[in-house]
């Protein structure tokens, strides 16, 4: 039996022999007396019954005697509480010491939580590259599909190609073969006409042959261009029709109006109907179409709008702006607008540009079509003409009447120039390509295009003449909109006009500028000072200067009648301004040098003879400031001056 001694003093002994309920309670009375543990209040429990919760108790206790450490400590007499103490006190040794050594490793651990750190973001780095090839590799497995798909279809193209070919190589070798034996057919065929004529015997035995070979060409001839003139009638999108492709089979025609020209017309006249229908619809199709997309924003409502106040901000019926680029090379020969492209655009143009691109089609057909007639049917001259117009002609009158409809109530006049000018390098562009075909209409166009013009200037010019300047408001000294409108409107025509000159219309600007200067003059006198009749002069003189040489030559007319203008009101305003309060000064100056000129003259020559002021003398005295002073009559006379001048004039 071993005994166990208390931490703090001689406890009461225990049985270690004992149950180990009692000697656990023992315990538990001996921490009570010690005062280590509260008094724990029982209540009315009775340890001694054999309730469930001393059931668990006990088996808890029973589990934890039954571990070895404890069962060790018990064997040999250890006391539980010093033991405590001791492990404790193990276990704050062990935790300094831990602490100690991960202060010692502590810069070895934050590198490798670093490196720890970086690992895991090359670990990031390389998830995310990863994902990428992944997503690539998914893309690029679409796109082997995609290629495998597009890999079978060219495939089944490449067949259906080698299918058509082996085809049509049969067919080409065929016509070939024809051509070559109908190249022969004609040798013989002219050949037994010598013999004919010759009167030769054998010629009788051979001429049946012949004639039953020749229908029979005729006939295969007749059947497959026919059949070719009816492929054009396949709606097509371009507006140009494949007729050149007719160029290749020339001989046919030409076998056939050697050997039957009834055929040879009966073709022609197929030829003719069809390609007319055709030009028709195409180009009356195409036209509707291009009205769909037409602005009026430049079209005013009615003549006579120079002087109209409602149009006061509509400036852009007066300026060209951009609309003068239409006639460059490259716009003007550029691809023609394509309807229902501009209409997805929601893309809106002028007249001009509709009228460019109507007519530029027209002479790219016309002048692919002139040639092939001429080609293929072998026309020259007149013939050829009529030949062209029999197949154009319906179109043509269909345009005319077309323009005839909208020049009629149209009042744009820069539209209408605009169109002149394009009429007028189209035509150009034809003579280059030595093309006749399409001279009659441009005459015809043009006809319709310049009265018009004029006949708008007419009344622009009889708009601003019967205008009355008490009948425009409230006036004041700055630039006029009607001043401004005409120096845009004639800054464009001007412009325009400058390759194409036309006396016609350089006749009807003067005119419009004398109406315009006249009208200035009339707006002016509604002022009741000079002063501010001049500064009205001035600035609206100033301001059609300046818009006109924007756009018009420095020499050109107009140019230089305003520059004059306002070279004088701007000296007269000098005057004006001067002479309140410095005319008696200059009164003064004058009657003192006619008194002395002679001396001063005399002196200025010994003191200097090289002296340049000298010859000057006479043109100062001659400037328009002098002229208007009622002093001016009691200057020397110049030519008098001039004469002593001379007389001191130095020789080098």
């Amino acid at each position: 039996m071993a005994e166990v001694a208390a931490a703090g003093g001689a406890g009461p002994d225990v049985n270690t022999t004992g149950n180990p309920t009692e000697m656990a309670m023992a315990y538990l009375q001996d921490e009570k007396t010690d005062g280590d543990i509260p008094d724990i209040n029982l209540g009315e429990l009775d340890l001694t019954t054999d309730e469930f919760i001393l059931d668990e108790v006990d088996i808890h206790i029973q589990a934890n005697l039954e571990d070895d450490l404890v069962k060790e400590a018990l064997k040999t007499g250890v006391d539980l509480r010093q033991y405590s103490k001791q492990v404790e006190s193990e276990l704050q040794r062990i935790e300094q010491a831990s602490i100690k050594d991960y202060i010692k490793e502590s810069q070895n651990i934050a590198l490798l939580h670093n490196q720890i750190t970086a690992c895991d973001s090359i670990l990031e780095r390389m998830e995310g590259m990863l994902s990428g090839f992944q997503c690539d590799l998914s893309s690029i497995s679409s796109e082997i599909q995609t290629l495998q798909q597009q890999s079978v279809s060219m495939n089944v193209r490449l067949k259906n190609r080698q299918a058509v070919r082996s085809h049509l190589s049969q067919l080409v070798d065929e016509l070939v073969g024809f051509l070559e034996q109908l190249h022969e057919l004609n040798n013989k065929i002219n050949f037994a006409k010598e013999l004919s004529f010759r009167e030769t015997l054998a010629c009788s035995d051979i001429q049946d042959i012949v004639d039953r070979l020749k229908l029979k060409a005729v006939s295969k001839i007749r059947e497959f261009i026919l059949q070719k003139i009816y492929s054009f009638r396949k709606p097509m999108t371009n507006y140009q029709i494949p007729q050149n492709t007719l160029l290749k089979y020339r001989f046919f025609y030409q076998f056939l109006l050697a050997n039957e020209r009834t055929v040879a017309k009966e073709i022609r006249d197929e030829y003719v109907d069809t390609m007319s229908k055709i030009y028709y619809s195409y180009f009356k199709s195409y036209s509707g179409r291009l009205l769909k997309v037409q602005t009026d924003a430049h079209c005013p409502p009615a003549a006579g709008f120079f002087s109209k106040p409602s149009l006061k901000s509509r400036n852009t019926i007066f300026t060209v702006g951009q609309r003068g680029a239409i006639l460059s090379p490259a716009e003007l020969e550029g691809p023609i607008l394509v309807p229902h492209t501009a209409q997805r655009g929601d893309s809106r143009y002028p007249y001009e540009t509709l009228f460019r691109s109507q007519h530029y089609a027209l002479l790219d057909n016309g002048c692919r079509e002139f040639l092939f007639l001429s080609d293929f049917f072998m026309v020259t001259g007149n013939s050829a003409l009529d030949l062209f117009n029999s197949i154009m002609g319906k179109t043509l009158s269909m345009f005319l009447k077309s323009m005839s409809t909208y020049v009629s109530d149209c009042y744009d006049s820069i539209a209408v120039f605009l169109c002149i000018h394009i009429i007028l390098r189209f035509r150009a562009i034809t003579v280059k390509r030595t093309i006749p075909a399409l001279e009659k209409y441009w005459e015809a166009v043009l006809e319709l295009l310049w009265p018009r013009f004029e006949l708008i200037l007419e009344m622009n010019i009889h708009s601003i003449r019967n205008t009355d300047p008490q009948k425009l408001g409230v006036l004041d000294t700055r630039p006029h909109y009607i001043t401004r409108r005409y120096a845009e409107f004639s800054s464009a025509i001007v412009s325009i006009n400058q390759t194409f000159t036309n006396e016609k219309t350089h006749t009807l600007l003067g005119q419009l500028q004398v109406e315009v200067e006249n009208f200035v003059l009339k707006m002016a006198a509604e002022f009741p000072s000079r002063r501010d009749q001049l500064i009205f002069l001035i600035n609206n003189y100033d301001m059609m200067l300046s818009v006109l040489m924007e756009r018009a030559a420095d020499d050109s007319k107009e140019v230089e009648g305003f520059q004059q203008l306002l070279l004088a009101r701007t000296q007269e305003f000098i005057e004006e301004i001067l002479s309140p309060p410095f005319g008696g000064m200059i009164a003064f100056l004058i009657r003192g040098f006619s008194s002395s000129w002679k001396q001063s003259v005399e002196a200025m020559r010994r003191s200097d003879p090289a002296d340049p002021v000298l010859p000057r003398l006479p043109q100062g005295l001659n400037q328009p400031s002098f002229r208007s002073l009622a002093v001016r009559s009691e200057l020397i006379n110049l030519h008098h001056l001039m004469v002593e001048v001379k007389k001191h004039k130095p020789n080098f």
